[in-house]
């Protein structure tokens, strides 16, 4: 007995498409907007330690555009689909570093105002409880979304560092001298570290109720 085999079989089955490189992956444009914010960090210390309005100003709109890209990375990569693994670890990171390079270079410039130094330890003991919940969550294969809570937390929180960089100086230079800009940007970290404990408990009932063989219910980010 003959079997016919259908000639061009790879018609009917094609193939799946190749995964892209590491070097076509880093040249994607959402990931060249994450890499740009890991790479805006030294710019954003060194002038933040130069201690002269001008660079404190210039530190804030640095800052603020670093910050602006973690919108538009997300933005391009579904809009022109190139969602892809390497973005995928590479985001979460830019975003740690780039707000633990900050609150750590205010800390030690002794510009956090109105005991701002509480909160920002606070965020930072959070950002570290979320990383390694975050590692174990991956291991098990379970991603929680990004929820509305989360995103108003990383606009205070950034918004904050942003006010807290420019500080009273950039609005003495800017002539808003009637501006209290650091009281302003402590009592966004105050209201940041406070959605932070929000989510950061989520994420902790979260891994618990995995661990615990229950199901997860938690806001990410």
């Amino acid at each position: 007995m003959r079997i016919s085999i259908p000639a061009r079989p790879w018609k009917r089955f094609p193939r799946a498409p190749a995964k892209a490189s590491v070097e076509e992956m880093l040249t994607d444009l959402p990931n060249v907007l994450t890499l740009s914010r890991i790479a805006a960090i030294p710019l954003v210390v060194a002038l933040a330690v130069i201690g002269q309005p001008a660079a404190d100003l210039a530190a804030c709109v640095v800052f603020a555009v670093a910050g602006l890209t973690d919108y538009l990375d997300g933005h391009f990569a579904r809009s022109r689909r190139q969602l892809s693994d390497l973005g995928r670890m590479l985001d979460p990171i830019a975003d740690k570093l780039l707000v633990g390079a900050t609150l750590m270079v205010l800390a030690g410039e002794a510009r956090l105002p109105f005991g701002a130094l509480y909160p920002a330890i606070v965020i930072l003991l959070r950002e570290i409880l979320v990383s390694g919940l975050r590692e174990y969550l991956a291991g098990i294969r379970v991603n929680l979304p990004v929820t509305r809570l989360a995103k108003w937390k990383t606009g205070f929180q950034m918004g904050a560092l942003g006010t807290l960089l420019a500080g009273d100086p950039s609005a003495t230079l800017l002539h808003l001298t009637w501006l209290p800009v650091g009281l302003i940007g402590a009592a966004m970290l105050w209201i940041a570290a406070v959605l932070t404990l929000m989510t950061g408990w989520d994420y902790l009932t979260a891994g618990l109720r995995h661990v615990t063989g229950g199901q997860p219910a938690g806001h990410g980010g």
